[in-house]
């Protein structure tokens, strides 16, 4: 299915019948210069390219997650190009993540070499300056009603992060220069100066 949309009117979001994984990846690919994820309820979210403050931004989060992912050695960090079938058929991408090598190693091999049908356990947000506060923290609802264990929802503007954790109210914690990892991430801690403003390091 081609799409016609002007860069003006996104993101943007149609209503569109279910899709296999084979035909999310086809739809994707015919598309390369948009960005694709799909709600529980079959909306297909459209939406542009990341501006580039914000990929460096991410770019900063990923190295370091994934830096102490290796180190530790107990999970796989992914960045915002993966994409996650959560168990409420929704399909989604965070900006970053981490899941548990024992949930991985209990996937095919060709179930690993596709979208992976789970919900990671730990997923972080970043918030560009066209992103509405209210669906990200939508999004992050449903990353923890899903089976996330924590989730960080960071936003450079107000130099805040969000903490979303499974049965309690989200925490605000505002000016703050790092932030450290619990539960299924203990012991990573992310230099928030980085993010802030990554041009001056």
């Amino acid at each position: 299915m081609a799409l016609m949309i002007e860069e003006s009117w996104l993101p943007a979001t149609i209503t569109h019948p279910p899709m296999s994984d084979a035909e999310f990846s086809e739809f994707c690919s015919e598309h390369p210069d948009l960005f694709f994820e799909m709600t529980a309820e079959g909306e297909l979210l459209i939406m542009p390219p990341t501006h580039s403050l914000t990929g460096a931004r991410n770019t900063k989060i990923c190295s370091r997650l994934d830096q102490w992912a290796e180190e530790d050695g107990r999970g796989l960090c992914t960045d915002a190009a993966a994409g996650f079938l959560l168990p409420n058929g929704a399909r989604r991408s965070p900006d970053a993540a981490w899941t548990d090598n024992v949930r991985l190693a209990a996937m095919s091999a060709a179930a690993l070499d596709g979208y992976w049908h789970l919900c990671p356990n730990f997923v972080i947000e970043l918030r560009s300056d066209s992103d509405r506060l209210t669906t990200l923290r939508s999004k992050m609802g449903e990353w923890i009603d899903n089976g996330a264990e924590l989730g960080w929802l960071i936003d450079p503007e107000r130099k805040a992060v969000e903490i979303f954790r499974n049965g309690c109210e989200p925490e605000l914690r505002v000016d703050i220069e790092s932030i450290a990892g619990e539960g299924p991430v203990e012991g990573f801690v992310l230099d928030l100066r980085k993010v802030w403003k990554p041009q001056s390091f």
